[in-house]
């Protein structure tokens, strides 16, 4: 009987070690197929992160990929990835999948010999990452490893392909270990059914967290350069102010803007933009210390807080310092940009001891740099505050001048020197001011360019101008002027059109003047407006002829009717003499050569009547012959009294002319 106890022992002892033997080798093999399957996951998802993390941040990959070295910014990044210590090795292929440079344990370098790898092409040619795990058989190599091809497209076209073997040895390594003191502890397929589900919920966590991460950084940093936005800037801008009675010092603050940003856009398209707009990004942190602060606040605006600053003469040298920096040339796809910029400055506490004044402060001295003709530095001045509250009053003005109709056009007289007649009126807008007086279109006129409404109102001025001179006997014109402005939108045709068949007004007796930016902007398309106005009937006046740059240039680019002599010249005679009568008989005979009329702005003496009825002047236009009317005192009787003709060589007689002089 005592046999059979021991049999049964023995039985139990066999089907135990059986039953532990098949644990323990179900264990062994869920505990390698489970860990081989993870590893693998985690391996390729490893080099398919590292390879696409590669692939945005280096912002120059298609330069690379075609065989020029990477820049300052990629080079130190690919060195920080070098030292990172799970990527061992960093490779760029072109799109045809041949090596192009390489980053590995010996540096980072251009390959003298490119190598061709299938699996580049392959994934460039599929749009798609490709992905394998090996075993490493040579001694340069860990003993298991990732490899992530990533495919690179700029503006919708293949570019490069970026391949980065990562280093699983240790992953591995501590997932079989991990899994393995699990088993033994819980001995039990449940640990393992317990055991996986942990191991997805940690990575979810993980994933979660670098989400979270980056959520919270672009809710405080500039998506396109890194830069703290203005929540973060104001954040630690409003810190830096708190600490200011205790730390002692001043804080300075630079606001920057990029003189005629929009041309580069036009010019580059927006990536063009983006580019400028990171690299100068770059060149603000380069420059600051880091208890300094760099932020961008949105379009081509930049902030730069400056701390510890002794006075203004400081802050003042190193705003220098900026627009310098930001000025030196930069290249994109072998285009040479070129930029200035505009910086307002000013210091706490004298300026202001809250992030909002301070930066309020800045924005007034940059607006008045701005207006003083960019390109320059301007320290904020408590007077600022006053310029800027009379802005606000001037531009609810011109709203409430819109709103309500309350523009008003005058009409200055224009002779023919020669016969000594009268020719027509250049409409000129004005605005009143409370107190009745008007304000000068000089004044106005680039408020409401800066609030885009100056095509509402040339608009207005055209229909108005058109609608005053169809009452006028035939003989006579009108002149308009038109805001560059008016150019950009491309409707400028249709709405002179609009406004001559509104008026009845025959096309012939309009007359559009234009100040040389006009020519300046965009130049093919302004050309070709100005052609289709012409085409009208309309003529197309020169303002302003002696004040720009390129003047000169612009009179055979394109047919003009007329030139006006700019009123500087006339008013010149007096200080410059001789020299200034010089340059207006050449135009003069420049006009005459070129069969363009030429108008003389600006005459108010005798003297200078005189001078240009000598001369050989074609038309005069001044307080001499008369000052802006309203419509209403120019009317069809005394217009019909004016004199038709004169002898040409009858000497000026100023009572032809007195009924229109205010």
């Amino acid at each position: 009987m005592a046999f059979f106890p021991d049999i049964s022992l023995r039985r139990a002892i066999v089907l135990l070690v059986v039953v532990v033997s098949i644990l323990t080798a179900g264990t062994g093999i869920t505990v390698k197929l489970t860990t081989e399957h993870l590893v693998n996951d985690d391996a390729r998802i490893s080099a398919r992160d590292w390879a696409q993390f590669l692939a945005v941040n280096l912002t120059d990959l298609k330069q690379i990929a075609a065989g020029e070295l990477p820049n300052a910014s990629s080079l130190a990044f690919l060195e920080a990835t070098r030292k990172a210590g799970q990527v061992f090795r960093t490779v760029i292929f072109n799109r045809e999948g041949y090596s192009q440079l390489v980053a590995d344990h010996e540096g980072i370098k251009s390959v003298d010999v490119s190598d061709f790898s299938a699996e580049a092409a392959r994934s460039v040619a599929s749009g798609s990452t490709v992905i394998d795990i090996s075993e490493g058989e040579a001694a340069d190599l860990p003993a298991y490893f990732a490899r992530a091809y990533v495919p690179v497209f700029v503006d919708g076209e293949p570019a490069a392909s970026v391949a980065v073997f990562v280093n699983e040895t240790e992953q591995r390594a501590n997932f079989r270990n991990t899994f393995l003191v699990a088993a033994l502890i819980l001995c039990s397929i449940t640990a393992l059914a317990f055991g996986m589900p942990a191991i997805a919920w940690y990575r979810r966590t993980k994933e979660k967290q670098q989400v979270d991460r980056r959520v919270r950084f672009l809710a405080n940093h500039d998506s396109l350069t890194g830069l703290a936005n203005r929540v973060r800037l104001t954040e630690r801008l409003d810190g830096a102010l708190s600490a200011l009675p205790s730390s002692g010092g001043q804080i300075a603050v630079h606001f920057i803007d990029i003189d005629h940003f929009k041309e580069v856009n036009d010019l580059l398209g927006h990536d063009g933009g983006d580019f400028l707009l990171s690299t100068l990004g770059q060149r603000l942190g380069a420059l600051t210390r880091i208890e300094d602060m760099v932020g961008r606040l949105g379009g081509d605006e930049f902030v730069v807080v400056q701390t510890g600053v002794s006075g203004k003469e400081q802050a003042e040298v190193f705003a220098q310092r900026i627009a310098s920096a930001m000025g030196e040339p930069m290249y994109f796809k072998e285009q040479k940009i070129k930029i200035d910029v505009t910086i307002g400055v000013a210091l706490a506490p004298a300026d202001g001891m809250t992030s909002e004044r301070l930066l309020k402060s800045a924005d007034l001295a940059l607006y008045k740099g701005k207006e003083a003709g960019r390109n320059r530095i301007t320290i904020y001045a408590h007077e600022m505050d006053d310029l800027q509250q009379a802005r606000r009053e001037l531009e609810k003005a011109i709203n409430d001048a819109i709103a309500n109709d309350r523009f008003v056009v005058h009409y200055q007289p224009i002779f023919e020197i020669g016969r000594h007649r009268l020719i027509g009126f250049e409409a000129l807008l004005r605005l009143s001011a409370q107190d009745g007086t008007l304000i000068p279109p000089a004044t106005f006129i680039p408020v409401a360019e800066d609030m885009h409404v100056i095509d509402k109102l040339g608009a207005w001025v055209l229909r108005s101008a058109c609608r005053t001179a169809a009452t006028w006997p035939k003989n006579l014109t009108v002149a308009v002027n038109l805001s560059p402005l008016q150019f950009q939108a491309g409707t400028l045709t249709e709405v002179v059109a609009a406004a001559l068949k509104e008026s009845g007004l025959e096309a012939h007796r309009l007359e559009l003047e234009i100040i040389e930016t006009v020519m300046l902007q965009n130049n093919e398309r302004t050309v070709a407006q100005l052609r289709d106005l012409k085409a009208l009937g309309v003529a197309i006046v020169m303002d302003d002829f002696g004040t720009g740059y390129s003047s000169l240039s612009y009179l055979w680019k394109f047919p003009f009717d007329k030139i006006k002599i700019d009123r500087s010249f006339v008013q010149s005679f007096e200080k410059a003499g001789d020299d200034a009568a010089t340059v207006v008989k050449s135009i003069i005979a420049l006009g005459r050569e070129l069969r363009m009329q030429v108008t003389v702005e600006g005459v108010e003496t005798l003297k200078q009547a005189d001078f240009l009825h000598e001369s050989g002047g074609d038309q005069v236009q001044g307080f001499y012959f008369g000052r802006p009317l309203p419509a209403s005192e120019i009317n069809a009787s005394i217009l019909a009294d004016f004199p038709k003709t004169l002898p040409v060589t009858a000497p000026l007689d100023r009572t032809n002319v007195t009924p229109v002089r205010s």
